[in-house]
């Protein structure tokens, strides 16, 4: 059974620890080898602590709980850019589960639960970024009613250029 709460700042080495390995398993053979072997929990969890702290900050943390602890972890907030649809959108900015128990429905549990507190919080939309090669996330997105709406942007790994693309979801 997984148990959908708030995160607080007890699970930030958890939370770390999964985005840390998600990247590592997600992103292998898509993000250059050199930049996924020198992330590392700890250096996660300063950025994550000094995240979580900031008093003014609009995102909101939630954690997945299963059996034997913490397997995923989702954030969002309000839309960061320029958004094609009528109405305010929020965005998803992170969703990973812990590798070993991907396609156990985690993620499903907790992008519902983001909807639906989003559309408490008056957003009309959802708004997400993609690595254009990661075609199981894309597949998960778009299974859950997201479109890519043609727009890009690219980031920078160790020198290495990868294009994001840009999904929509009306809420």
């Amino acid at each position: 059974m997984v148990h959908v709460r708030e995160m607080d700042g007890a699970d930030i080495e958890a939370v770390s620890t999964i985005r840390v390995r998600g990247w590592q398993a997600a992103y292998a053979g898509m993000v250059p080898q050199t930049y996924l072997d020198a992330m590392t929990v700890e250096g996660d969890a300063v950025q994550r602590r000094q995240l979580f702290s900031q008093p003014l900050r609009k995102s909101r943390d939630l954690v997945a709980h299963a059996d034997r602890g913490l397997a995923g972890w989702i954030c969002f907030g309000p839309c960061r850019g320029e958004m094609p649809v009528l109405g305010r959108a929020g965005e998803i900015y992170a969703l990973y589960v812990s590798p070993d128990l991907i396609g156990q429905g985690i993620g499903r549990r907790l992008l519902g639960e983001a909807h639906t507190q989003m559309k408490s919080q008056g957003f009309e939309a959802s708004a997400l970024w993609v690595l254009s090669g990661n075609q199981r996330a894309r597949r998960f997105y778009e299974r859950a009613g997201y479109q890519a709406d043609g727009a890009t942007q690219d980031d920078v790994y160790d020198e290495i250029t990868l294009t994001e693309l840009r999904y929509l979801r009306v809420l």
